[in-house]
Formats: structure tokens, C-alpha cells, sequence
């Protein structure tokens, strides 16, 4: 399987961008996993908050294939711990899927059409993070479920 991570816009942060390539250097070693970067829409201050989702959303989609499994990290998604995101990631795993795809929306989430094509919603907190911070965040927690089904120390239970 390889696991995704489409995101909307750059980071803008260079230690954050650092941090987020170590752990992709470190994933390496588990599962194929790429990190897509949708550039910024332009003029986003000419367009109501739907037109802005709406846009970021066909963007998104042209992203996904058809055999994709589109998993949105969302704040009304389910909540894991870490070894229960380890055991849903397995399961996924065991499914057979080829790709799948964790999206992180634009400032104001995702359009209709992108709820609807999403087969899964993830939440990483009910606190809310920057859209940088959560690259970080989901990178290392894919990191760290790959360590916990692998019995490797990283994690300490």
C-alpha cells in the first residue's frame, strides 16, 4: 500500500519543513509515502468562502484516482489513539486498497463534492492546529504507527 498526503498550500516554515522531511526519510523504510502539495489559490480575497472550497475541492479531486481510498483529516472526524491509528492503518493494509490518501483542506475545509468522495474522516484533535502543524503531526503519527506494528521502540506504552 502506499499512504498520500495531499495538502493545500506551501509551508511557509523552514524548521516545520525540516521536521516534516525526517519523517519522511524515516517512512521510507515502512511504505511508499508521498506528500503532494496543491499550491495556493490565487486571488482568494475576490472569492466567497464556498467559491474558495469549491475550487481548493476540484483541485483535490483531480488529484485522487479512481482506485483511491480518500481519508480527510477532519475536526468531526474519529479520534484515535496511537495504537489504534497503528491497527487502522493495518487494516487498511490488509484490505488490499492500493493508495491511500489523507487530505488536509484549505482554511475552511472541504467542498461538498470532496465529502462526498471521501470513504473515511480523521481527527487528529479536537484542538485546532495550523495547516502546517498538521503536516507535521500526521507524518509523525504514520511514522509512529509503522513503529508500533512493528514492535520497534519508539513507541512507550
Amino acid at each position: 500500500m502506499n499512504i498520500k498526503l495531499l495538502a493545500i498550500g506551501k509551508t511557509d516554515d523552514k524548521q516545520l519543513s525540516l521536521l516534516i522531511e525526517q519523517y519522511q526519510k524515516r517512512l521510507k523504510h515502512y511504505v511508499k509515502f508521498d506528500l503532494d502539495i496543491i499550491p495556493d489559490i490565487k486571488n482568494v480575497k475576490n472569492l466567497s468562502e464556498k467559491q474558495q472550497k469549491e475550487k481548493e475541492g476540484d483541485l483535490i479531486l483531480k488529484k485522487i484516482s479512481a482506485t483511491d481510498v480518500l481519508v480527510l483529516l477532519d475536526e468531526n472526524g474519529k479520534q484515535f489513539n496511537s495504537i489504534e491509528y497503528a491497527n487502522y492503518l493495518q487494516k487498511k493494509m490488509n484490505s488490499g486498497i492500493k493508495q491511500l490518501v489523507f487530505v488536509i483542506g484549505g482554511p475552511y475545509g472541504f467542498s461538498e463534492a470532496v465529502y462526498k468522495k471521501a470513504q473515511g474522516k480523521v481527527s487528529l484533535s479536537k484542538m485546532t492546529f495550523s495547516h502546517q502543524m498538521i503536516r507535521l503531526f500526521i507524518v509523525e503519527q504514520v511514522y509512529r504507527a509503522f513503529t508500533i506494528l512493528k514492535n520497534e521502540p519508539y513507541h512507550h506504552q
